[in-house]
């Protein structure tokens, strides 16, 4: 297994994790977008050419915001999503991040519990944040 930023060729295996894995699912477009801007990061797992998971970052100054991370339903509590985020924060604070932020479903339960279990702490609600109408937790973490 091994961890890498993904590039244009890999962003076709991505969308479709992405599609199995969330309703409200990222496009092409936004996946594209993240190779454009030097403040995004992007990171996949792979194992002999096959994507696992993957995440994405953005790092303004002091904040470090967690956009995007996903694990293939198949891949699952196998520390993909461990590796995936000690990667984001290790990346966060090499740059001068000093807190890490993300806002996450108040219904996905198993993703709040991964969040608390590397320290994040709910912060606020974003009231009817995703476009079902749910509202996100909004949770951060000092790096």
């Amino acid at each position: 297994m091994s961890i890498r930023a993904w590039t244009q060729a890999d962003i076709a295996q991505i969308s479709e994790i992405e599609r199995r894995c969330f309703a409200d699912a990222w496009s092409v477009v936004a996946f594209e977008d993240i190779l454009k801007y030097p403040m995004h990061h992007s990171f996949l797992v792979e194992r002999e050419g096959k994507i696992l998971g993957y995440a994405c970052l953005l790092v303004l100054f002091e904040d470090a915001e967690i956009e995007n991370i996903a694990v293939d339903l198949p891949y699952r509590r196998q520390g993909i999503g461990r590796k995936l985020m000690e990667e984001m924060h290790e990346k966060a604070k090499s740059l001068g991040a000093k807190r890490c932020l993300l806002e996450v479903r108040v219904s996905n339960i198993s993703a709040i519990s991964l969040y608390e279990k590397y320290g994040y702490e709910k912060y606020g609600v974003r009231k009817r944040y995703y476009p079902d109408g749910e509202d996100a937790f909004v949770m951060q973490k000092r790096l």
